[in-house]
């Protein structure tokens, strides 16, 4: 199995190293080139979204990436990356990826309070994980079809639609696999089944 993760901008080293920890395949995505290499998924890691975005268009990465998803290509997006796949943010109006029909509102916990961690229950792994949560948003309202995976102070913060994981906060800062373990699962069981 081999995973993809976007590395224009964000902590895409850190889930690179996660997915090595899992004896899993990364191979980084910098520019249209890359897009042609196999994989089996894609993370889209935490960061600085605006930024994100504004590569994306311009390595003109932005319309295979989301025509990938749409076909079916797993994809799980950290924070940054939450905000990317949402269909709509609050106050917000600039186009995305916007394949996860989800409401964010960014920057949620506010910017200088808005770092923290906890542990909390995530649905399909069992017990406690670590999360941890910068300058993060959470998910006010999801549509019919998406499953919530996790709730914070009656914030959901983890989520699930089809072939799309996203979490508020960041797994691959953590010693816990788990999260990433679920999205290898996701991304197992769509193996093979692509349509191009």
């Amino acid at each position: 199995m081999k995973i993809g993760v976007l590395a224009l901008q964000g902590a895409f080293l850190e889930h690179e190293q996660m997915l090595h920890r899992l004896g899993v395949e990364s191979v980084e995505i910098r520019q249209l080139a890359d897009w042609d290499l196999s994989m089996d998924g894609l993370i889209i890691p935490g960061g600085e979204s605006t930024v994100q975005l504004k590569l994306l268009k311009e390595l003109k990465l932005f319309l295979p990436l989301r025509q990938a998803i749409k076909h079916g290509l797993p994809v799980y997006g950290t924070c940054a990356g939450l905000i990317l796949l949402a269909k709509k943010v609050e106050d917000d109006t600039i186009e995305r990826i916007s394949t996860m029909d989800i409401t964010v509102r960014r920057n949620a916990y506010g910017r200088q309070s808005g770092s923290f961690h906890i542990n909390a229950a995530m649905k399909g792994i069992e017990g406690k994980i670590p999360m941890t949560f910068i300058r993060a948003p959470y998910i006010e309202k999801v549509a019919e079809g998406v499953e919530i995976l996790a709730e914070v102070d009656h914030h959901i913060v983890a989520a699930r639609q089809g072939n799309q994981l996203v979490t508020a906060f960041h797994p691959e800062l953590d010693e816990s696999t788990e999260v990433h373990q679920y999205f290898l699962g996701m991304a197992k069981d769509t193996k093979g089944i692509l349509t191009d």
